[in-house]
């Protein structure tokens, strides 16, 4: 890379950052958390988030949920709203991540006012989202058993920025090669004593670890 498009880069990436510093005070303002929710294609990103919905549905949480992929289509805001939440739909034409200025015109869209967390499920890869600042309170990934154990090592960089982990499907590991041992340990060298939770949106197994974490980081409650 030249030195003038690494200074092309760096002015894309400030400028981000400073939008997504705007968003962060715009949602600390309003008293809601916030999470930018990554993963590869298929680890379960919406039922994950569909699963804490249902969870949290007894106790009156509002949830709104900003919804990116790479095309024109409404099947995840769909089902969000079918269980009663709002959610924003966000095309972000080709772009495998989302952006600070996204998230920005997305949250324009939302009920700020009535709700108690916003979900931002970012475009499905494992390589992009890592580099791009939301103004997100936490970074959290979906990695799920079906995509092997071997993830931390070949996409480190989007270990080493997270804040909390979530290894999905493990209903699973009786029907797949999946070494947890070896896993988690590609983790621990990347990013040491992560927060991890290990559960299964099928059978419900370990959603009651991640709710009452998450539940304790909503400003309200």
């Amino acid at each position: 890379m030249t030195e003038n498009r690494i200074k092309i880069v760096e002015k894309i990436l400030d400028a981000n950052d400073r939008l997504a510093n705007e968003n962060r005070r715009r949602l600390d303002a309003a008293a809601i958390y916030s999470i930018n929710l990554m993963a590869s294609p298929g680890a379960g990103k919406t039922s994950f988030i569909l699963s804490t919905i249902n969870a949290l549905l007894s106790e009156d949480i509002q949830i709104g949920v900003i919804e990116g992929d790479t095309a024109p289509v409404t099947i995840d805001s769909d089902k969000i709203n079918a269980a009663g939440m709002p959610a924003v739909q966000v095309n972000t034409g080709g772009e495998c991540h989302m952006d600070a200025v996204m998230v920005e015109n997305a949250l324009d869209q939302l009920p700020l006012t009535n709700l108690d967390l916003v979900v931002v499920e970012n475009v499905g890869n494992l390589i992009c989202p890592a580099a791009f600042n939301l103004g997100t309170h936490s970074n959290v990934l979906i990695a799920s058993v079906p995509e092997g154990d071997d993830k931390p090592y070949k996409y480190p960089n989007i270990y080493r920025g997270l804040d909390v982990l979530i290894i999905n499907k493990i209903d699973l590991l009786p029907y797949i090669d999946f070494d947890m041992e070896y896993f988690q340990k590609g983790v621990e060298m990347l990013n040491p004593g992560l927060k991890t939770f290990a559960v299964s949106c099928k059978t419900d197994e370990g959603l009651d670890d991640w709710i009452d974490w998450l539940r304790s980081r909503l400003p309200n409650r």
